[in-house]
C-alpha cells in the first residue's frame, strides 16, 4: 500500500499483459517519433525507479514520472529555445541530451543523483537539471524563483536584434519557463506573468512560452478544479492554451502549435498541461496520509507511460516487445548506477566553494578603449559623477543595459541617470513595472542573453521585496554549473541613512546584513565623487570580465553634499578618468598613528566633519568595499595604530563592524579596538530622523574618549 513506485511499475507491465490500455487520442506523429520519445521516457521511469530503491546511494528524489509530456515539449521546441525548468522535468532535459552525439544522457543524470563531482552540470553539488549543451540553466528544487529571469531572457531575446546583439540564442527563439500548479500561485510567479503580460499588451516582444504542469496537488494540498484554467484565460497580453498532457502524443501538435504562435506574434503564451504525479511528492512523501488508496490507484490507471505503449500498439508494435524494452532499459539503468555509484564524490572545502567565484576559464577579455562622450568640467557632487560615470560605462560597454522604476525620462528619482536615455536609447535604458522582483529577474534574464545589466532598486529596504533573486538565483547559479553558467550585473541602491526631507525608515534604511552573508556577491559603496566614478568603472569590470555579481550601494544623503565646512566645496571633485580603483583598495585621509577610524559611506563624510573636534593624531580609512572585506588593505593600513575606532552608520546588530572586530582580534591586532554604530531601531520621521545615528559630534566624542585609554 505505502510502496507506489513498486505499484507503479507492476501495473505497467500487468496493463500491457492484460490487454487493458487506455482509449488514446488522435495524431499524426510519426511512429519513429513515438518511439523515440518513448525512449526518453522509459529512461527517466526507470531512473526514478532506481532512486527510490537506492537509499544511501542516491539524493533527493523528486522524479519526473506522470510529467512525460515535457519529453514531447522538448522534441516541438529548438535546442536552442532556452529553458527554465521545474523539478520533474528530467524527461525534457534527456529528451534534448539524447539527440547530442556523445552527450550521455543516461549516466549523467545518475552522476548528479549520486552527487558525484564527475557530474558535468554541477559537479555533485545538487541533483539539478539542466546545462549549457541544451541551453537549460541548472536549477535545483525550484518553486517559482526561476520564472522572473525566464521573463528576463525573453526581454533581452526581444531587443536582440533591433540593437544588433550578438547573444547566446538567436533574435528568433523562444524562452520556455516550466512550472506546477501550486507554484502558480507564488507571489513570484504572478509577478513575472504579469510583467510578461504587461510588457506584451504595450506592444514589447516578450517570446515566452509559460508551462503549467497541472498535477492537480502541491505536495498534499489540492488544486481547486478549473482554477489554472479560470486565472489565465483572460489575462491582458497572455495566449492562453490548453493541452491534456497525460496523452503526450495527441498533446504535441498543440503544443508545437503554442511553441510556434509564440514565435511568431512574440507575444507570451500560457501552456496549460494537465499531467499526473506519481509515486508521491518525493521519496520521502507517504502519499497516503492524504489520498485514500481508491485515489491513488485512480491517478496512477492515467499513467501517460502506459498511454505511450497504447500509442506504439496501434503503430504496429506489440505487447511483448515494448515489455522486452521497458525491461531492457531497468538492466540499462541498472548497469550505469552501478558504474555511479563507485564515481567519486565532491569533497573538502576548497573543491566545494571553488565555483561560487566563477573561473577565470569564463572570463572575458577587457572591452576595447572607445571614444567617451564630453565629460562635465567644474566640481562635480557625487551625484553628478555618477551620471557622468553612467554616461562613460554605456559607452564603453555597448551591451550594457539601464534599467529600473523611473530611471528613463525622469531620471531617476535622484537625477543619477538623467540624459542617460536621451544619448542612448530607449531599449538601452528603460523604465520597469514597479516591482523589484522584475526588475532583479530582468538582469539576471538578460545577463543569459549576454547583456551587462546596470538595474536600479529605489531605496535599500525595496531590496527586500526580492532578495531571493540575488541570495537564491543571482548568487548560486556558477556554483551549480562550475562557472559554465554566470549572471554577471551591478546593481544600484540608493540607500543608508541620513537622508533629509524624505526621513523615516523606508527611504533611509541603514542595514546591508541581508547582502552581506551571500557567498560571491559583492558590496561596494561610494563616499564621495572623488571616488564613484572609479568604483563603478571598477564594479563594470568586475561584471564584465570576471562574471561577478556586484551591489553597489550609493548614500542618498551624500549625492548633493558639496562642504566639509560651510562653503568649503571639500566634498565635491573634478571628474577623473584616470583615477583606477581596483577591487579592495581602500581609501586614507591623514597618517596619524594615534587612531585610526574604520568607516564608509556617510561614516566617512561625517569622520571628515569630526575631524577637528579629535585630539588625537588619526588617520580616516574608506573601507569601500563592505563585501567581503578587504581585509589584508585593511590590517596594512591599521598597522601600527594605538587605537581603532569602527564608525558603522549601520545598526549595532547585524552590522558589518561585528566581523570587522572579530577578524581584527582574530588577526591579532595589538590596540584598542571598538565600535560606534547606529543604534538597534529602524529610523523615525523628522526631527528625529537623526537620534539613533552617528553623527560627527558623537564620532569625535568616541574617538576622544578612545584615545584617552
Amino acid at each position: 500500500m505505502f510502496n507506489r513506485a513498486d505499484a507503479v511499475d507492476t501495473a505497467f507491465s500487468e496493463r500491457l499483459k492484460s490487454g487493458k490500455l487506455p482509449v488514446i487520442g488522435t495524431s499524426d506523429m510519426p511512429a519513429y517519433m513515438v518511439a523515440d520519445l518513448f525512449e526518453t521516457m522509459l529512461m527517466n521511469r526507470h531512473l526514478d525507479l532506481l532512486a527510490r530503491r537506492s537509499k544511501g546511494e542516491t539524493f533527493y528524489s523528486i522524479g519526473s514520472s506522470g510529467h512525460e509530456v515535457m519529453a514531447s515539449v522538448a522534441a516541438a521546441a529548438r535546442r536552442d529555445d532556452m529553458a527554465f525548468l521545474h523539478y520533474r522535468d528530467a524527461n525534457f532535459c534527456i529528451q534534448r541530451r539524447r539527440h547530442i552525439p556523445g552527450a550521455g544522457a543516461l549516466y549523467d543524470m545518475l552522476l548528479s543523483f549520486v552527487a558525484s563531482s564527475e557530474d558535468p552540470v554541477s559537479g555533485g553539488r545538487h541533483k539539478v537539471l539542466g546545462g549549457l549543451d541544451i541551453f537549460v540553466p541548472p536549477q535545483t528544487s525550484t518553486i517559482a524563483s526561476h520564472l522572473p529571469k525566464a521573463m528576463g531572457m525573453a526581454h533581452a531575446v526581444g531587443i536582440t536584434k533591433p540593437l544588433g546583439h550578438d547573444g547566446v540564442v538567436p533574435h528568433d527563439s523562444v524562452v520556455l519557463c516550466s512550472f506546477g500548479d501550486a507554484s502558480a500561485n507564488h507571489s513570484t510567479a504572478q509577478g513575472a506573468i504579469n510583467a510578461a503580460a504587461w510588457a506584451a499588451y504595450q506592444g514589447s516582444p516578450m517570446p515566452i512560452v509559460y508551462i503549467c504542469e497541472d498535477n492537480g496537488v502541491g505536495i498534499s494540498v489540492d488544486t481547486p478544479d478549473g482554477w489554472i484554467a479560470t486565472s489565465y484565460k483572460n489575462r491582458p497580453g497572455l495566449d492562453y492554451i490548453y493541452a491534456d498532457g497525460r496523452d503526450p502524443v495527441s498533446a504535441f501538435n498543440t503544443i508545437s502549435a503554442a511553441i510556434a504562435q509564440c514565435r511568431r506574434s512574440r507575444r507570451p503564451v500560457f501552456l496549460h498541461l494537465s499531467t499526473v504525479r506519481l509515486m508521491g511528492h518525493a521519496g520521502a512523501d507517504i502519499e497516503t496520509a492524504y489520498r485514500n488508496l481508491a485515489q491513488i490507484e485512480a491517478l496512477e490507471a492515467t499513467d501517460p507511460l502506459i498511454t505511450m505503449a497504447a500509442h506504439l500498439i496501434k503503430s504496429g508494435h506489440n505487447a511483448d516487445g515494448i515489455l522486452a524494452q521497458y525491461e531492457a532499459m531497468r538492466d540499462r539503468v541498472e548497469r550505469a548506477a552501478k558504474r555511479a555509484f563507485k564515481a567519486p564524490k565532491l569533497s573538502g572545502y576548497d573543491a566545494i566553494a571553488a565555483p561560487i567565484i566563477p573561473p577565470k576559464a569564463f572570463h572575458r577579455e577587457p572591452m576595447p578603449s572607445v571614444k567617451l562622450p564630453k565629460a562635465k568640467s567644474g566640481k562635480l557632487t557625487l551625484a553628478a559623477s555618477l551620471n557622468q560615470a553612467l554616461m562613460d560605462v554605456m559607452a564603453t560597454y555597448p551591451q550594457a543595459l539601464i534599467f529600473g522604476e523611473d530611471v528613463g525620462k525622469k531620471g531617476g528619482v535622484y537625477g543619477i541617470t538623467k540624459g542617460v536615455q536621451k544619448q542612448f536609447g530607449p531599449r538601452r535604458v528603460f523604465d520597469t513595472l514597479l516591482d523589484e522582483q522584475t526588475i532583479f529577474g530582468t538582469a539576471i534574464g538578460v545577463g543569459h542573453q549576454d547583456f551587462l545589466p546596470v538595474p536600479e532598486i529605489q531605496f535599500l529596504a525595496y531590496l527586500h521585496n526580492a532578495l531571493d533573486q540575488i541570495r537564491g538565483e543571482a548568487s548560486t547559479l556558477s556554483f551549480f554549473s562550475k562557472g559554465q553558467f554566470t549572471n554577471p550585473m551591478v546593481v544600484r541602491i540608493a540607500g543608508l541613512a541620513y537622508q533629509r526631507g524624505f526621513g523615516g525608515h523606508f527611504h533611509n534604511d541603514n542595514s546591508i546584513t541581508a547582502l552581506r552573508d551571500i557567498p560571491g556577491v559583492i558590496t561596494v559603496c561610494p563616499s564621495s565623487a572623488a571616488d564613484a566614478p572609479a568604483l563603478l568603472r571598477e564594479a563594470l569590470r568586475l561584471a564584465h570580465e570576471e562574471r561577478r555579481v556586484v551591489i553597489f550601494v550609493e548614500p542618498i544623503a551624500l549625492y548633493q553634499a558639496a562642504d566639509i565646512e560651510e562653503s568649503d566645496g571639500a566634498w565635491t571633485s573634478e571628474f577623473d578618468r584616470k583615477n583606477k580603483i581596483k577591487f579592495g583598495d581602500i581609501g586614507q585621509h591623514e597618517n596619524g598613528k594615534e587612531l585610526a577610524i574604520l568607516t564608509y559611506g556617510n561614516g566617512y563624510y561625517l569622520s571628515h566633519q569630526a575631524a577637528k573636534n579629535i585630539k588625537a593624531k588619526h588617520r580616516i580609512i574608506d573601507l569601500r568595499w563592505l563585501s567581503p572585506l578587504p581585509m589584508e588593505a585593511i590590517l596594512k593600513a591599521v598597522k601600527g595604530c594605538k587605537n581603532i575606532l569602527i564608525v558603522d552608520e549601520c545598526r549595532e546588530t547585524g552590522s558589518l563592524s561585528e566581523e570587522l572586530m572579530s577578524k581584527l582580534i582574530e588577526a591579532g591586532v595589538n590596540a584598542n579596538i571598538e565600535r560606534h554604530c547606529a543604534g538597534d531601531s529602524f529610523i523615525a520621521l523628522g526631527t528625529a530622523a537623526y537620534d539613533t545615528l552617528p553623527s560627527a559630534e558623537t564620532i569625535a566624542a568616541a574617538a576622544n574618549k578612545l584615545a584617552t585609554l
